[in-house]
């Protein structure tokens, strides 16, 4: 076993909690491999009917260039890997979000992309309990600056206190990776954990626990 080998598996403990906690895969990585890219945010703002509206969603969290700086100060990331038991037809997931809201979708489309996202989000509810149980047990080892970022956009609050710009979950609500800036897609696969794209079967949920 090489040092940087010897380094990382210190932090086999972790790995085997967020297995306990449902996980199909957790691997920490050094944080220098976590790429980030500045057109990531841009799906946010032309993509995502959530932009906006959410204190853990852009235009309210950290830029990218912000958590560049923010990501060189750590040492390590975790890479967890979930399973969502969302599922629906290829040709229904290749185009999710127009039968999931265009009212003239055809009814049998539209009620399994409305199943989809059913499932999806209570497994992202899931999940975020799962990364503050990860982050707590990094914070209890030592790692004091240990934070989780989540998969996607928070599903704590039915309408989130924007307007106010205080969020009423501040222990809980967490920021989802993509919103900061982070390629999912390539650090996985550069880690050894690709996602596949277009989703076939149950998609995989990834999170992300930043640790020092």
């Amino acid at each position: 076993m090489n040092s940087a080998e010897t380094k990382l598996s210190r932090f086999a403990f972790l790995e085997e909690v967020a297995k306990k906690l449902g996980a199909i895969d957790a691997r920490v990585i050094p944080a220098s491999d976590v790429i980030v890219e500045n057109r990531v945010p841009l799906k946010c703002r032309t993509g995502c009917v959530g932009y906006g509206k959410k204190l853990t969603c852009p235009p309210h969290v950290p830029s990218v260039d912000e958590f560049r700086k923010i990501l060189s100060e750590y040492s390590y990331v975790m890479l967890v890997k979930f399973s969502s038991p969302a599922r629906a037809e290829n040709d229904v997931i290749c185009s999710i979000y127009r039968y999931w809201l265009d009212p003239a979708a055809p009814a049998d489309k539209k009620e399994q992309a409305d199943m989809f996202w059913k499932d999806y989000f209570g497994e992202s509810k899931r999940i975020l309990l799962a990364m503050l149980e990860l982050e707590k047990t990094a914070f209890n080892a030592g790692y004091t600056l240990a934070l989780a970022l989540v998969n996607g956009s928070c599903r704590l609050c039915e309408s989130c206190n924007v307007k106010s710009g205080v969020c009423v979950h501040p222990s809980m609500a967490r920021i989802p990776e993509h919103a900061l800036g982070v390629n999912m897609k390539k650090t996985a696969e550069k880690a050894g954990m690709a996602i596949q794209f277009p989703v076939s079967g149950n998609p995989t949920p990834m999170a992300m626990l930043l640790i020092d």
